[in-house]
């Protein structure tokens, strides 16, 4: 007890904590728990690592907030109350409305109360038959993956999926068992959870491979922040281009309107000059009838003092 004593407090030591999930009286939390299996120091391949990033990029359901969802890969679950030394270690699994902050050690059941409600296992040459419920529990040994997802914590959903074959099978918990679903054209929609499941063909981490991802009730693969991200920037950069061609369909009509207006100074100087021009026909006209007014004038004057002139020399007698 006293060596336990010291394993413990040296791992509280490396991993300390700052908000620590509630724990029942006298039963071990993920503390107290082994996280690490010296007969399993590690992943069998890279695919272990890069596919289960890929389904906690794009699980995400539309009922929960993000931070109300906590992913796992390669993870201690543990799940027996009367043997500690018990658990499973999926390559990945999703347990919904929990607290997220915490970075776990292992999944506690007992101290977490909530049960994963997606298990996904890789298919591996030597655990194959045991993900895929071909065996049967050995006397004194634990019981199979199959029956801890299924009898013991009654896991809604497991799927299995091979990188080899590019076959990924699913099964959902109906009545106490584990029944066979089939996708349609390798997509699959997970009534429960409110998203589907599906195979993609694309490049994810730096591989091209066909890899198991979540798609929307819409039937659009969700984006993983990386792709979010890329979206994002093109939507940035079409905006970008939306506003430099209305900048640019702004400054052509702003030179339009230069145009115009120079059109319309130009029509308004002419008109002015026109205007004037006018003026001073009107004025020239004006003098014109003055002058013709006056010739009037004086020609009548001449004309009566010729008429007075020729009375008097009658009157005279010079003229008859």
């Amino acid at each position: 007890m006293h060596i336990q004593h010291k394993i413990t407090e040296a791992r509280r030591k490396r991993f300390p904590v700052t908000r620590p999930l509630p724990v029942m009286k006298s039963l071990p939390t993920m503390y107290d728990l082994p996280s690490e299996d010296p007969e399993e120091p590690g992943v069998p391949d890279l695919f272990h690592v890069s596919q289960p990033h890929l389904l906690s990029e794009t699980f995400l359901p539309p009922d929960y907030a993000q931070n109300r969802i906590l992913f796992a890969c390669d993870l201690n679950l543990y799940y027996d109350i009367q043997n500690y030394g018990n658990y499973k270690r999926p390559d990945w699994f999703a347990a919904l409305d929990v607290d997220k902050d915490e970075m776990r050690l292992s999944y506690v059941i007992w101290q977490e109360k909530v049960v994963p409600s997606i298990v996904v296992e890789l298919l591996s040459p030597g655990t194959e038959d045991e993900d895929l419920g071909l065996t049967t529990a050995q006397k004194g040994r634990p019981p199979t993956k199959w029956d801890v997802y299924e009898k013991i914590l009654g896991v809604p959903y497991y799927v299995t999926f091979s990188r080899h074959t590019g076959k990924f099978q699913a099964f959902e918990l109906i009545g106490g068992k584990y029944v066979e679903l089939h996708p349609v054209k390798g997509r699959l929609w997970l009534d429960k959870l409110k998203i589907g499941l599906g195979l993609w063909n694309g490049t994810w981490d730096g591989y091209e491979h066909i890899w198991l991802r979540c798609y929307d009730i819409n039937n659009e693969w969700i984006p993983t922040s990386v792709e979010k991200l890329e979206q994002a920037n093109l939507r940035a950069e079409q905006e970008k281009k939306k506003l430099e061609k209305a900048n640019l369909r702004a400054e052509k009509e702003k030179k339009k309107a230069e145009q115009e207006k120079k059109k319309l100074e130009k029509a308004n100087l002419r008109a002015e000059k026109e205007k004037k021009k006018a003026v001073q026909e009107k004025k020239k006209l004006e003098k014109a009838n003055l002058r013709a007014e006056k010739e009037k004038k004086k020609a009548e004057q001449a004309n009566l003092r010729a008429e007075q002139l020729a009375a008097k020399l009658r009157e005279l007698g010079v003229i008859v």
